[in-house]
């Protein structure tokens, strides 16, 4: 059964399974765009093998139609932040870098995942900034346990990016616009999860809730600018960017990533 603290939805740990069925379609759909994703190789390609996988599975695609959103998956590629719209006319080339985020529902839940590329010779500096990203996301997946704060996973991923920064002689843009959610019979649920903030802030964590952990950093500033089509956003100063999301469930044991299939 499910309850709500303060707004936020609370599951149960058989509802945890479920979301984790969710979760590991969209990890299959993801691990299948990885495969295609090569130079040549267009967005809305990408966008049709994410599609059919999530349907093979005998679930639906979250995104498309989601106020109007025409794709199944958000194809962000190089200086485009999140949300971008996959298209034929959009091919890759060595050298990109891609950020893929997609969600399924099954059986009427959720999962969410980002993912970022390198397809085919990428810069090293784009695969640093890449990988900041991921760490940043894994340090506020460890943040999630109970009796935290909200805003001690966002200080994670905020301190885990200027971190990596540090290390690769870097200021990596932090995206403060955007940001994780709840997640649970709906894709955007409370609480609303900055990426940025000072820790002890916000609602108390508590065993049931289930958050979309997804930082976004880019190479330079982290002004963003949202194209005409209302949707793609980009840096404002063509710096590229990169995202990296998971599903958690937060436990009595830690942290449950339920859109990792590595993980239980």
């Amino acid at each position: 059964m499910l309850r709500r603290r303060n707004s936020i939805e609370l599951k149960t740990p058989v509802e945890f399974d479920a979301m984790r069925e969710a979760g590991l379609v969209v990890a299959r759909a993801l691990a299948m765009v990885r495969e295609t994703a090569k130079p040549g190789v267009s967005t809305a390609d990408l966008d049709e093998v994410a599609e059919q996988t999530i349907r093979d599975a005998g679930a639906v695609p979250s995104f498309k139609g989601y106020h109007g959103f025409p794709a199944s998956i958000c194809a962000s590629v190089n200086d485009q932040i999140v949300h971008g719209i996959p298209a034929r006319t959009t091919v890759l080339a060595d050298g990109d870098l891609i950020s893929v985020d997609c969600g399924a529902i099954l059986d009427g839940w959720h999962g969410d995942s980002a993912v970022t590329l390198a397809i085919g010779a990428v810069s090293d500096g784009d695969l640093a900034l890449s990988a900041a990203t991921k760490a940043a996301m894994w340090a506020g997946i460890e943040a999630a346990v109970p009796g935290a704060r909200l805003t001690d996973i966002s200080y994670a991923v905020q301190c885990a990016a200027e971190a990596a920064g540090n290390a690769d002689g870097i200021t990596y843009g932090q995206i403060v616009e955007y940001g994780g959610h709840g997640i649970g019979r709906e894709m955007h649920m409370d609480p609303f999860l900055p990426n940025v903030g000072k820790p002890g802030k916000g609602p108390r964590l508590e065993v049931g809730m289930a958050l979309a952990i997804e930082p976004m950093l880019t190479s330079g500033s982290g002004e963003t600018v949202e194209l005409e089509d209302g949707w793609t956003v980009v840096t404002a100063d063509g710096s590229r960017a990169a995202h990296w999301e998971h599903t958690v469930a937060i436990t009595a044991d830690g942290p449950r990533v339920l859109t990792d299939p590595g993980t239980a």
